[in-house]
């Protein structure tokens, strides 16, 4: 099951980039000390190493090249600015500076089918499939790793990082359409009008910060972690630590007409559903469920390019997203109606937007922070971005993994289905006993609806 290292290449923007500095807007600054998004796509490919070295790898390249012309920031780093005033941003040194993103070329003798399926699988597997984001000793960090792994004879696997800090998933996806678009133009498959998604805007002025939002939210984190006390030394492990697995389960479209029906609220949609219906059985594999009087928490993202006055381009590159907190009592969401009771709240919290995208703008951070011990569920990725139309020449992609939501437990990731019945795709990460917990209340709500 060992991943081979082919050659590492450095791949620079194509024509040259023009290279600049980008600020930090407020949005992207609460990523500044995350890490990267990090997703899989595989797709079938029955050929020999040899070929796909040289009939499938060379367009790889140069339409990777072509995509960072346009999405050059992701060439930068992000550095200290030179004002020393303790702020932020991005830099691109441009033209003919050497800059790049690494591109690792990796062999597999693993599990192609089993990877490439829905069943739980030790995620450690699918992160040698993951590229790692380079380091650096300057203060500084690179924004983007690729991979590109060959199952001989059965596929390859296309391993995509991008920090957090640089863009949200709706600029992941952006970016990863351009590339996939390139590489269809560069194989003579399609034409750049018919394949290629529009540029990106990189203008950041249109995200205004009256308020200064994004100093005050980076004056807040750097006194947090002044001020942190040092944790507690761990307690003395009981043996080796789970094994972590990752699964994916199906909603199809006629389950979530179903919910749609149980749920008698405004802004019932499928991602309503799905998320209460993964809420649902997420809390009754948690061994704290005995404490009914407690309150369970929700957190998932809002994108804003649309809600903002004015609304900014949906192309902007760079992060838009604010944080939705929802909360039900711990008693309710377990009750016979608990996915009644997750999507009235969720969707109440959807139409609080109303008054304000940005309202309390200034507690988030902190509210965030308080969260965390409570150990909400969050949610990472969702059906309107598309992932299953990425296609590099070779179709739609057999699976795509959101590996990174091993990072946070609680964090389940959507998609939409592969296919047109799929409906929505619910990806989660537990250990072992737990995940057979969750795939059990899982098919027991489906069976009641």
């Amino acid at each position: 099951m060992a991943t081979k290292v082919l050659d590492r290449l450095t791949v620079s923007a194509s024509p040259p980039a023009p290279g600049g500095v980008l600020p930090l807007s407020f949005f992207d600054v609460p990523w500044l000390f995350t890490g990267p998004v990090e997703r899989v796509f595989f797709y079938p490919y029955p050929h020999t190493a040899e070929q796909f070295t040289a009939r499938l790898l060379p367009p790889l390249v140069s339409s990777l090249s072509a995509a960072l012309h346009w999405f050059y920031p992701l060439l930068g780093r992000v550095r200290p600015c030179p004002d020393g005033g303790g702020g932020y941003e991005f830099f691109s040194a441009g033209g003919d500076a050497g800059e790049g993103v690494e591109l690792t070329v990796a062999e597999s003798s693993d599990d192609f089918d089993e990877l490439s399926g829905g069943s739980p699988r030790d995620v450690a597997r699918l992160y040698a499939l993951v590229p790692q984001l380079p380091r650096t000793e300057d203060g500084t960090f690179a924004l983007a790793a690729t991979q590109v792994t060959v199952f001989a004879g059965r596929g390859i696997a296309v391993g995509i990082s991008i920090h957090h800090v640089a863009c949200d998933d709706s600029s992941y996806m952006h970016f990863v359409k351009t590339w996939a678009g390139q590489c269809r133009v560069a194989a003579g498959e399609e034409s750049a009008e018919g394949a290629l998604p529009p540029p990106p805007f990189l203008d950041r002025g249109v995200v205004a910060d009256p308020e200064g939002l994004a100093a005050r939210t980076l004056d807040e984190m750097r006194q947090l972690a002044a001020n942190a006390p040092p944790p507690p030394p761990p307690p003395p492990p009981a043996g080796p630590p789970p094994k972590l697995v990752i699964a994916s389960f199906a909603l199809t479209r006629d389950r979530i007409d179903k919910l749609k029906q149980r749920v008698v609220a405004d802004h019932c949609s499928a991602f309503t559903v799905a998320c209460a219906f993964a809420w649902a059985c997420l809390v009754r594999v948690d061994g704290g469920c005995a404490d009914t009087e407690r309150r369970a928490h929700l957190l998932f993202s809002v994108e804003c390019r649309r809600r903002l006055a004015p609304p900014i381009p949906q192309e902007y590159l760079g992060n838009c997203l604010r944080p939705c907190f929802v909360e039900v009592g711990l008693g309710e969401l377990l009750g016979a109606d608990g996915v009644v009771a997750a999507a009235a709240a969720i969707g109440a919290s959807i139409r609080a937007l109303d008054d304000g995208v940005l309202d309390g703008a200034d507690g988030w951070f902190h509210k965030i922070l308080s969260l965390v011990p409570q150990r909400p569920m969050s949610v990472g990725g969702s059906p309107r971005y598309g992932v299953y139309e990425t296609d590099f020449g070779l179709g739609r992609p057999e699976k795509v993994e959101l590996v990174s939501i091993d990072k946070t437990p609680g964090t389940v990731s959507l998609a939409e289905g592969r296919d047109a019945q799929a409906g929505i795709e619910i990806g989660v990460v537990l250990p072992e006993a737990e995940m057979a917990r969750f795939s059990s209340c899982f098919s027991d709500g489906l069976e009641q609806l």
